[in-house]
C-alpha cells in the first residue's frame, strides 16, 4: 500500500485511497500504526570512464587493496633526503 504526504496548515497528513481504507477495513478517525521506510540517501556516483576505462578514486583503490591482503599493497620506495620545496623550515615565522 502507497499513500501521499501533503501538506494541510502548519500539519501533514497521510492521503490513503478509498480502496486501501476498504481492504484494510479502517474507518473515519481511526488512529493507525506507520511503519515508514526510509529513503535512500543519494544515488552512488556514476563510474566516471576514460577511454573506455573506469577512474577510480584513491579511497577506492586503497579499499580493494586492503581487501586483497597484503600481497597487493606495493612496495614503498625510498626516494632519498627532500631537497627544494619538499623541506620543511619549521623555524620560518611565515
Amino acid at each position: 500500500m502507497r499513500a501521499r504526504l501533503e501538506r494541510s496548515g502548519d500539519d501533514f497528513v497521510l492521503s490513503v485511497t478509498r480502496e486501501d481504507v476498504r481492504k484494510l477495513g479502517l474507518v473515519e478517525g481511526q488512529e493507525v500504526d506507520i511503519d515508514p521506510v526510509p529513503a535512500p540517501l543519494a544515488p552512488p556516483p556514476a563510474r566516471r570512464y576514460v577511454n573506455g576505462f573506469p577512474v577510480f578514486t584513491m579511497a577506492e583503490m586503497a579499499a580493494e587493496m586492503r581487501r586483497l591482503g597484503p600481497d597487493f599493497e606495493p612496495p614503498t620506495v625510498d626516494w632519498g633526503p627532500d631537497v627544494g620545496s619538499e623541506i620543511i623550515n619549521d623555524d620560518d615565522p611565515r
